[in-house]
C-alpha cells in the first residue's frame, strides 16, 4: 500500500465521520449526538474517531467548519486598513453564509449548557477571528495609522454581532453593500473614536 493510498483512505474515512456527525446534528441536535452514534453511522470505530478528535465538541466544530468550507483565515496585508477590514469581513461573511442557520443556532444554544463546546468554539472560531483582526490592527499601528491602544477584540464582537444579526434575526442580505456599510459606517468611525480622531 502506498502512502497516497493510505492518505486517500484516511481522508475518505474522515469525510464519512464528519458527514455522519453533521447528519446526526441535524437530526437530533448537539445534546443527543454521541460518539457511538457517529461511529455506527460512519461505519467507523470509536477508536478511529478518538485518534482524530479529542471529544464530541471538537468533532462537531470540525464538521460544521468543514461543511461551511470555512477557509483558514489569513490576515490580509493590502497596506490599507479599509481594504484589510473589507477582506476580513468578506471571509467572515462567506463562512457564515455557507452554514445551515438551524445548525448554528442549535450550537449557540448548546454552548450555554456545554462548557467544553463553548471552549472549543471559542478556541477554533472566535480566537481565529481575534488573531486576524489583531494582525490587521497591528499592521495599521506599525504603519502609524492607529495608536497601539486600539482594542481589536471589540471589532470581532461588533462584526460578529452585526453579521449574525443579519443572518439570523433580520434576514437581510449579507451582501457587499452591507460589508461596506459595516466597514465605513461602523468599524472605521469606531477606530477614529478610539484613536482620538473624533
Amino acid at each position: 500500500m502506498t502512502p497516497t493510498t493510505t492518505r486517500g483512505r484516511g481522508e475518505e474515512r474522515e469525510d464519512a465521520i464528519l458527514l455522519a456527525t453533521l447528519a446526526l446534528l441535524a437530526e437530533v441536535g448537539y445534546d443527543q449526538v454521541t460518539m457511538d452514534a457517529v461511529a455506527k453511522r460512519a461505519g467507523a470505530s470509536k477508536a478511529t474517531i478518538y485518534r482524530r478528535w479529542q471529544g464530541k465538541a471538537e468533532l462537531v466544530v470540525t464538521a460544521v467548519k468543514r461543511h461551511a468550507g470555512s477557509p483558514v483565515m489569513t490576515p490580509p496585508d493590502t497596506g490599507n486598513l479599509r481594504q484589510d477590514l473589507l477582506a476580513v469581513l468578506g471571509v467572515m461573511r462567506s463562512s457564515l453564509t455557507g452554514q445551515d442557520a438551524a445548525l448554528i443556532l442549535g450550537l449557540m444554544i448548546a454552548m450555554r449548557r456545554d462548557p467544553e463546546l463553548a471552549r472549543t468554539v471559542r478556541g477554533q472560531v472566535v480566537d481565529d477571528k481575534r488573531e486576524v483582526f489583531g494582525a490587521v490592527i497591528a499592521r495599521a499601528v506599525a504603519r502609524g495609522d492607529l495608536p497601539a491602544t486600539v482594542d481589536h477584540a471589540l471589532f470581532v464582537e461588533i462584526s460578529s454581532a452585526m453579521l449574525f444579526s443579519r443572518l439570523f434575526v433580520t434576514g437581510e442580505p449579507l451582501d457587499d453593500a452591507f460589508v461596506h456599510h459595516l466597514t465605513d459606517d461602523v468599524l472605521l468611525p469606531l477606530l477614529d473614536h478610539q484613536s482620538g480622531r473624533r
